[in-house]
């Protein structure tokens, strides 16, 4: 009965003290008389990689734990759909401005989806009002 009450006293003081403990940022100690940070250690780190390195490889782009980065392709081994992510589409407003029956096929896919999205956050703004 006295060790286990000895633990727990011994216990409840480790968890009091952990608690009670004020931390500190990292950097430790105290900053030099006129200094105003930012020293050496915020200076941009030079990459170690040779140019060569960095112009046939994605650095970076392994996601694997075993495996090792892959290298960049030419042009011509990459689908023609990849270089038409970026391209800019039109608007929803845009796309109401213009004749329905000019619009080309992906446009008319992208106006429903838009414009059911909207009509979904209309109703449900005058529902949320009511």
């Amino acid at each position: 009965m006295a060790l286990r009450s000895l633990r727990s006293t011994t216990i409840l003081k480790d968890v009091i003290g952990v608690v009670g403990r004020r931390t500190f940022a990292a950097g430790g100690g105290k900053a030099k008389k006129g200094s105003k940070g930012g020293g050496a250690a915020d200076a941009p780190k030079t990459s170690t990689l040779s140019k060569e390195l960095k112009s046939t490889t994605v650095v970076g782009g392994n996601i694997l734990k075993d495996g090792l980065d892959p290298t960049i392709l030419p042009d011509s081994e990459y689908p023609d759909w990849l270089w038409h992510l970026l391209d800019k589409r039109p608007a929803l407003s845009e796309l109401r401005r213009k004749d329905i029956e000019s619009h080309p096929y992906e446009d008319l896919k992208r106006f429903v989806k838009l414009d059911n999205g909207t009509r979904i956050k209309e109703n449900n703004s005058v529902k949320a009002k009511n």
